[in-house]
């Protein structure tokens, strides 16, 4: 963005010394400038090795990866692909996919990626906020256990996070005067790029922007709106044509994907966010325990420290940096908020990332109020200490959540092993609870005939089973479907489920072999259809 416009008027030279501001060289012909210290570069590589080093070793894939990177995976057969769901993260994972099938290999490539694009997206703001602040922001946001252990995972939630910061700061360039064409296609780019890994965020993202372009006098610029009308539409564009191909149409697509999420509608989820901010990785249906609330308090506090940022903001004339990222931070929470009748902490990560913005900067002048230096320096302790006692909560509770990913995703792959001992070897069929993932650990393809990944009916199963080896997974307790009650049972120890697999014609012994040495407790898989 080096041709974004510079700072104007005679504050200019007062905001040198401030922090964030450049660094003025010393007087004299032979004088050298004060070296910067890369304070953003620092942020972005901590957060590649706190992947590295306390997510990407052994974590397996989740119930929603399998279903993303099996879209694109020439070894394994694609899963059903629901309603509310966009392509954008498959299509990220494609190019690792298509040279090797290493989980480690691709979470290595996502961490060192989204390192990266955390760099790229904040960076943009340097000229906005000043690089100190610019790299506390992105410390805020990285820090957090969920952008770590997201990091590296098949997810979109993050990407669309990343993108909506950098559509904030390309806007903030594209709407002053003289704005370069460049300014424009970034603003363009990174929408379309927040639509195509999540359609619903990008639309959620993309209106108040337009809303903007309306409201406030000196932006009512036709360039802007017109760049974000095309990045909606470019990033849109495989979701629409998706929605005539598959669902007859974008209305048709749209009311299955809210009857997938429940019923979109007045649902207040904010006591569930919070209940489910520490875990579990989804609260649907959201019975979760309010687990640890010392460490909650941060996000209780986001809401007043996010008004006073605003507040302030007004008072020393700075308006727009705050008050856009806290905007556009409000409205991509609004579905996840009070539209859905579940939480997952992921849902708010591109708040989150907008919001760390303003927080930034509020620190900052909370600094500059002091008069004083030694009231200065006691004022940059206290912060500092309060920000490394967050850091140290979120790594507590980023290891207890990495620890029930690792545990859920070697269950899948310990049933799938299951029922390799079975004889079900691809070409096969997995259906019945946990299908998507237990079925993509083994090669095989999945179907369920009801839920949210519905995509068969029981007609088509019972022919399907009779020309390939099939499975049906379900709690022992609850017994076999209708159409499996015939079917051979085989109890998977340790797991309380129990496979059925149909009996081969005309013969009383079933296809392929008992599980053998799988005695001893493993836990149960716990979770549901994911969005």
């Amino acid at each position: 963005m080096s041709q974004a416009p510079r700072a104007a008027g005679h504050r200019g030279a007062q905001r040198a010394t401030s922090p964030g501001a450049p660094a003025r060289p010393h007087s004299g012909s032979e004088s050298q400038p004060r070296r910067r210290i890369p304070w953003l570069a620092l942020v972005a590589a901590a957060y590649a090795a706190a992947q590295l080093a306390f997510v990407v070793p052994h974590l397996g894939l989740g119930w929603d990866e399998t279903v993303y990177v099996s879209q694109v995976d020439p070894r394994h057969p694609a899963a059903y692909f629901s309603a509310p769901r966009s392509r954008g993260i498959s299509w990220l994972t494609a190019p690792v996919l298509a040279v090797t099938d290493s989980t480690l290999v691709l979470r290595i490539v996502l961490a060192l990626l989204s390192a990266a694009a955390l760099y790229a997206v904040y960076r943009l703001w340097y000229r906005l906020l000043g690089p100190r602040r610019t790299a506390l922001a992105a410390l805020l946001f990285a820090g957090l256990w969920t952008t770590v252990l997201y990091g590296p995972q098949a997810m979109p939630n993050l990407w669309v996070a990343l993108a909506a910061v950098a559509a904030a700061g390309c806007f903030l360039y594209s709407v002053r005067p003289s704005a370069p064409r460049r300014v424009l296609l970034g603003l363009s780019a990174t929408v379309a790029v927040a639509t195509l890994f999540r359609f619903s965020d990008g639309v959620w993202l993309a209106l108040p922007l337009l809303a903007a372009c309306v409201a406030v006098p000196r932006w009512r610029r036709p360039a802007p709106a017109i760049a974000l009308l095309a990045g909606l539409a470019a990033g849109g564009a495989e979701w629409v044509v998706e929605a005539y191909v598959r669902w007859g149409g974008v209305s048709n697509r749209l009311h299955t994907a809210s009857a997938t999420e429940g019923g979109m509608g007045a649902h207040w989820a904010g006591a569930m966010a919070w209940h489910s901010l520490n875990g579990p990785l989804l609260c649907r249906p959201c019975r979760a325990p309010l687990t640890h609330p010392a460490l909650t308090l941060w996000w209780l506090a986001l809401p007043v420290l996010t008004l006073a940022a605003c507040v302030l903001a007004r008072r020393t004339g700075r308006a727009a940096v705050t008050w856009l990222p806290s905007a556009l931070a409000a409205a991509l929470a609004v579905p996840y908020l009070v539209l859905i009748d579940y939480s997952a902490p992921r849902f708010l990560l591109p708040a989150y990332a907008l919001l760390a913005l303003p927080l930034a900067a509020l620190a900052a002048r909370s600094v500059r109020a002091a008069r004083s230096a030694p009231g200065r320096a006691l004022a940059l302790g206290a912060g500092s200490a309060v920000l490394v006692l967050h850091l140290g909560s979120q790594y507590t509770v980023l290891q207890h959540n990495a620890a029930a990913a690792r545990a859920t995703a070697d269950r899948y792959r310990t049933l799938a092993d299951d029922l390799h001992h079975l004889g079900l070897h691809s070409p096969c069929l997995v259906s019945g609870k946990h299908a998507p993932p237990i079925g993509y650990y083994a090669g095989c393809a999945s179907a369920n005939i009801g839920g949210n990944n519905r995509n068969t009916t029981v007609h088509a199963l019972t022919r399907r089973a009779a020309r390939e080896p099939t499975a049906v997974l379900a709690r022992t307790a609850s017994g076999p479907p209708r159409y499996a009650r015939a079917w051979g049972a085989h109890p998977l120890p340790g797991t309380g489920f129990t496979a059925y697999l149909p009996l081969p014609q005309g013969s009383g012994t079933t296809v392929g072999r008992k599980p053998t040495g799988h005695s001893g407790a493993r836990g149960s898989v716990h979770g549901a259809p994911r969005r």
